[in-house]
C-alpha cells in the first residue's frame, strides 16, 4: 500500500507513478482524438487538389479563395444566425420544463422524467427528422389539424422554422436535462428566503433562481449553439438546403472537384467561431455581479 500512496513531505504531496498512471487516459485522449486530428486539418486546408487528387502544397489559396468569397460570409452569418435562433428559442422552451421538473416534481417522478428525457436518444436523429418531414409537408398532419380550425395550410417544409424545428429536436431534451441539473442543485433556502421577503415568483426566478443557476443555463445554451451550428441534417432534409448553411457548404465542396482542403478551411473556421462563442459564453457565465 505504501508504494501506491502518495508521500507526503512538508505542507505538500508528491504525485506517485500509479496517481499519475490514472491521470494519462484524458490526455491521451485529448492528444489522439483533438489535438492531431486538428493538426492534420490544419495541413489539409495548405494542400491543393490537382486532377482529383489531393496533393500537399503547402500553399495559402485554400484560404484567400474561401475567405475572399462574399457567399462564404453571407452563409456563414446565415448559420451562425440560425444556431443563436436556435440556443434563444430552445433555452426559453425548455427552461418552464426544468423548472417543473427541479420544484414541482418529487425526486423519484424526476429521475423518471429524466429517462424519457433520454429516450429519444434511443433512435436515429435522421429517423426523427424523416418523421417531421412527413409532419411538416404541405398535406401532413400538422397542416391538416391547422385547416380543420381554419388557420392553415402553411408552408413549414424547406423553409427555415423547418431547420428549427429540426435543430429543437436534436437539442431541446439536452437543454431541458442540462437545466434541471443545473436548478435541482439550488439551495431551496434562498427561494424561501425571498418568499419571506415579498418577492413574487416571476421576481423570484429573475433575481434569485437565475442567477443561482446561470452556469448551467448558460452551458446548456451553449450545447445547443454548439449543436445546431455544426448541424448538417436538418437545414438539408427540413430547410431544403437553401439558404444553404456552412455544414452543407463542406459537403458540397467534397463533391465538387474533391476539393478536401477548402472544406477543411470552412471546418477550421466553424472551429474557431464555436471556440470563440465557448469562451464568451462561460467567461459571461462565471463573471460576478458587481455589487
Amino acid at each position: 500500500m505504501a508504494a501506491v500512496a502518495a508521500d507526503h513531505s512538508g505542507d505538500g504531496a508528491r504525485t506517485t507513478p500509479y496517481a499519475l498512471f490514472w491521470r494519462l487516459p484524458m490526455p491521451v485522449w485529448q492528444v489522439a482524438f483533438f489535438v492531431i486530428p486538428l493538426l492534420f486539418l490544419v495541413a489539409v486546408s495548405f494542400f491543393v487538389v490537382k486532377n482529383y487528387r489531393v496533393e500537399p502544397g503547402f500553399l495559402p489559396e485554400n484560404w484567400t479563395k474561401i475567405l475572399g468569397r462574399a457567399n462564404f460570409w453571407w452563409t456563414y452569418g446565415y448559420t451562425f444566425l440560425l444556431a443563436t435562433i436556435s440556443m434563444i428559442v430552445g433555452t426559453l422552451l425548455a427552461f418552464p420544463a426544468a423548472y417543473a421538473l427541479a420544484f414541482k416534481l418529487s425526486e423519484g417522478a424526476r429521475r423518471w422524467a429524466v429517462f424519457l428525457l433520454i429516450i429519444p436518444f434511443f433512435t436515429s436523429y435522421v429517423v426523427r427528422i424523416f418523421a417531421w418531414m412527413f409532419l411538416l409537408a404541405s398535406n401532413g398532419v400538422v397542416n391538416g389539424a391547422l385547416s380543420f380550425i381554419g388557420l392553415g395550410p402553411w408552408t413549414m417544409l424547406n423553409t427555415p422554422f423547418g431547420t428549427l424545428v429540426g435543430y429543437m429536436t436534436l437539442t431541446l431534451p439536452l437543454i431541458i436535462i442540462l437545466q434541471t441539473f443545473s436548478l435541482a442543485g439550488i439551495d431551496k433556502r434562498y427561494i424561501e428566503a425571498a418568499h419571506n421577503l415579498g418577492c413574487g415568483r416571476l421576481r423570484t426566478v429573475y433575481t434569485v433562481i437565475v442567477p443561482l443557476a446561470k452556469v448551467g443555463l448558460v452551458i446548456a445554451a451553449l450545447f445547443c449553439f454548439i449543436l445546431s451550428f455544426g448541424d448538417f441534417v436538418s437545414p438539408y432534409y427540413l430547410g431544403g438546403s437553401a439558404p444553404t448553411t456552412l455544414p452543407i457548404m463542406i459537403i458540397d465542396q467534397t463533391k465538387s472537384g474533391q476539393q478536401w482542403p477548402r472544406a477543411s478551411v470552412i471546418a477550421l473556421t466553424m472551429i474557431a467561431t464555436l471556440f470563440t462563442v465557448a469562451f464568451l459564453l462561460v467567461k459571461a457565465a462565471y463573471r460576478k455581479r458587481a455589487s
